[in-house]
């Protein structure tokens, strides 16, 4: 032990550089709702950035014929299987499905780092608007359905499209990223990392996702009247 002074004070620890994070490129992604454009697109760039990737959805050959499309070593199965084969599992799955499809694994996802990226939103003739699940936000839902899985929450402001844009070599935007556990977050934070132009910032504890994922419905009007595919970016950080 290191000491500062003759009465033997402990030495305080240097703060740890809150952009140290992990190296996760030997890490599986499950993308679970894989062949929805927002899963898709993720799936797509993560391969790209050279992580190994495994698109789910409930027909397996759905999902296959998703993955031989995608190319880059990009495999497909039924969720259970991309479950059981992931070591992180994006949850991208529609919101009227959420609930059920989470359930449904919850053996599967046991020991799994689960980011939710689903947006509970509905729709009408004035445009997008934010719903308020039972539980808070879609990603509180998930850590209640999930007691054994850790829990983040992470991706949902990205553009489906640029995702799955070629000619889009990089995406410039932030990726604000929720959870519990520092070394979770941090996980997802150097997942987003991966792909060129993404940043993850933290962005707080799962009791702030509502606002996070409710966002979403403000960024679908900007995109509406500009005819833009916005993300976001944090200052000063």
């Amino acid at each position: 032990m290191t000491f500062t002074d003759s009465a033997q004070t402990p030495a305080k620890a240097p703060a740890k550089d809150p952009w140290d994070l992990p190296d996760v490129s030997g890490l599986v992604v499950g993308v679970l709702g894989g062949t929805g454009p927002q899963g898709k697109g993720l799936a797509r760039r993560l391969a790209l950035a050279g992580q190994k990737v495994i698109i789910g959805s409930r027909a397996a050959e759905r999902a296959r014929a998703a993955a031989e499309e995608l190319g880059n070593g990009v495999e497909g199965a039924d969720n259970a299987e991309t479950a059981r084969r992931s070591d992180i599992v994006i949850v991208a799955v529609p919101w009227e499905g959420h609930g059920k499809t989470l359930e449904s694994l919850r053996a599967e996802l046991a020991g799994k780092l689960v980011v939710d990226c689903v947006n509970p939103l509905g729709f009408d003739k004035k445009g997008a608007y934010a719903l308020k699940p039972e539980e808070g936000s879609a990603a509180e839902q998930a850590a209640a359905l999930l007691p054994d899985s850790r829990v983040t929450a992470a991706f949902h402001h990205l553009s489906a499209v640029l995702l799955q844009d070629p000619e889009t070599e990089r995406i410039d935007t932030d990726v604000m990223v929720l959870g519990e556990d520092r070394a979770d977050v941090e996980t997802v934070q150097a997942l987003a990392g991966r792909i060129p132009g993404m940043r993850g910032v933290f962005a707080g504890r799962l009791r702030n996702a509502h606002q996070v994922e409710s966002l979403v419905a403000n960024l679908i009007s900007v995109n509406r009247r500009y005819k833009a595919h916005a993300g976001l970016r944090v200052t000063d950080v």
